[in-house]
């Protein structure tokens, strides 16, 4: 009798673990839709064309992504700050959103190994003599917040540095093109874009300030979800399709990506 109270007893207290252990992976193949944040005003990774669709490299990811687990995508757009408490609140299933890893962000989501290549500058006037980022101070500096890019300026921007943070990439864009700020913080693909929406533009680059890629980013916990994805990366990889979106969108071959 003693026996059989014990195992009923362990029975139940194992009942609460084994339902909040449900795979994430799972839940999404039985429902059909994968829910993935993407940028929407940060070409050529993520954008709106004119017919209102969304269109990029991130996107083209994220629609991959779903073709191959067999579902519907749900494009769900994102900014900066939005990316990792929307993860985390279950808005989302993925984000794929130019994220870039470190160990802050480490704390509250997992990251799959890259899939894209990514990196930042600083990028101004032709004449503005700029060639560090200890000759920022005196300047106006924009930049999105909650990014890397922001994170970095904060901490090693020398005093007198005039740091303007907006909502979203489109924001600070906009900033540098009305000559709100001297300097804009951003990536070479953006600054690109920039130039080529805008011919008249005066912009080269001042320093390159950081190398990196971006990651796909999966809540914690979600082991089967990471799995499938890290695989997925590789694969795609190796049969060419990733090294096709990126001549597709960044006009080069994909190089050589770190992983874990």
């Amino acid at each position: 009798m003693k026996i059989f109270k014990f195992i009923i007893t362990t029975l139940i207290l194992l009942m609460p673990f084994t339902e909040t252990a449900k795979a994430e992976l799972a839940d999404i193949l039985e429902s059909g839709v994968v829910k993935i944040g993407v940028p929407e005003s940060f070409p050529p990774f993520g954008s709106l064309n004119e017919e209102g669709e969304h269109v990029g490299y991130d996107v083209d990811v994220a629609k991959l992504i779903a073709e191959d687990l067999g579902v519907e995508v749900e494009i769900i757009p994102v900014v900066s700050k939005q990316r990792i408490p929307f993860l985390e609140t279950d808005k989302l299933d993925l984000v794929i959103s130019t994220l870039g890893a470190n160990p802050k962000r480490a704390k509250s989501i997992w990251f799959s190994a890259a899939y894209a290549p990514f990196y930042t500058g600083a990028f101004g006037k032709k004449e503005l003599q700029v060639e560090s980022i200890n000759d920022l101070a005196g300047l106006k500096v924009g930049l999105t917040g909650g990014t890397i890019e922001d994170i970095q300026v904060t901490d090693e921007a020398p005093e007198g540095t005039q740091i303007l943070r907006f909502g979203d990439n489109a924001a600070t864009q906009a900033s540098f093109v009305s000559g709100q700020v001297d300097v804009i913080i951003t990536s070479n693909v953006v600054a690109a874009a920039m130039s080529e929406a805008n011919p008249d533009l005066d912009i080269s680059t001042k320093y390159i300030s950081k190398y990196g890629a971006s990651f796909i980013g999966v809540k914690k916990g979600q082991i089967d979800l990471l799995q499938w994805v890290n695989v997925w990366i590789m694969h795609k990889k190796l049969n060419g399709k990733l090294n096709e979106i990126s001549l597709k969108w960044l006009g080069q071959p994909l190089p050589e990506l770190p992983t874990f």
